[in-house]
């Protein structure tokens, strides 16, 4: 199992997720994760989820979101320069960062900041959202979230690469704006989500994508409004890297998964986050079944 020569970057899904946060925990999963040979570990974010809503959560038939109200999730950001100073070499993820519940201008000086004492570690996630009621206890619009992620990248990637930045656009009005300390080199923006829109988007401002494919069928169908949107902006689908969480935990499915993801076009595949007794020997297995890349 692992066709011969396939490779696969292996990251881990949901790093920062517990039932307690503890220094002891976020240590343990950093190290343990750089140590079994992962290319990368992503984390969640919600600000905040009120105790009850309507919206549904789109990646669980039930509509609700498992564990909301038993586990904590840290903030990504804040997690992920704490793992940082435990590590050297895995990249450092958000998996999302809900973009448009963050001030462009703060999560700029946040996000170059972890990137230069990271040594540039760091890969940008972008999501829109989909919890309106937590839109609605952070005074953000929730309809415009979409157009106002745009406005925001448009905004944090100025402030990254302009010695004096200058930004206006509908969400955003600055002019000569300084912002140091700056990103090592242009930081990876991966977009993520599975609608028609998170596809384009990708297609057009994105290094990456991360849809919420369960299955490679599923990721198939993505990849086709992803390479149609590519050829109306003029951009190589092959510029923009397919990543994927597989909810598999036993090895030979996982496994025979991530051969079918890998065929559709994903290069990288997240596993879920387990104990340190579960996770070594599944990514021994996984290591020695695919030539992960790094």
């Amino acid at each position: 199992m692992g066709a011969p020569g396939m490779q696969v970057k292996l990251g881990l899904f949901s790093a920062n997720i517990s039932l307690a946060t503890s220094a002891e925990d976020a240590t343990e999963t950093a190290t343990l994760a750089e140590g079994v040979g992962l290319e990368s570990m992503w984390t969640g974010e919600h600000i905040v989820i009120p105790a009850q809503y309507d919206t549904p959560y789109p990646y669980n038939s039930s509509g609700e979101m498992p564990g909301a109200a038993a586990v904590d999730m840290p903030d990504p950001l804040v997690w992920l320069a704490y793992a940082a100073a435990v590590t050297s070499k895995i990249k450092l993820a958000t998996g999302v960062t809900v973009l448009p519940l963050r001030h462009p201008l703060v999560a700029a000086k946040q996000i170059a900041t972890l990137d230069a004492l990271s040594g540039g570690r760091f890969i940008l996630g972008i999501g829109v959202g989909w919890l309106a009621e937590e839109f609605d206890e952070l005074g953000v619009s929730f309809k415009d979230r979409g157009r106002r992620t745009d406005a925001y990248l448009e905004a944090m990637q100025a402030l990254w690469s302009q010695r004096a930045a200058s930004v206006s656009n509908s969400f955003v009005k600055f002019r000569g704006a300084i912002s140091r300390p700056r990103p090592r080199s242009p930081i990876p923006i991966v977009v993520s989500g599975s609608s028609t829109a998170a596809a384009r988007r990708a297609a057009r401002v994105g290094d990456g994508w991360f849809p919420g494919a369960a299955t490679a069928e599923e990721l198939r169908h993505g990849v086709a409004i992803l390479r149609e949107e590519c050829r109306a902006v003029g951009r190589d689908p092959a510029e923009i890297e397919l990543t994927v969480h597989d909810r598999n935990i036993e090895a030979d499915a996982l496994s025979v998964s991530i051969e079918d993801f890998v065929e559709v076009g994903a290069s990288r595949v997240l596993i879920s986050k387990m104990p340190a007794d579960e996770l070594q020997p599944l990514a021994e297995i996984l290591t020695s079944r695919f030539g992960v890349a790094g």
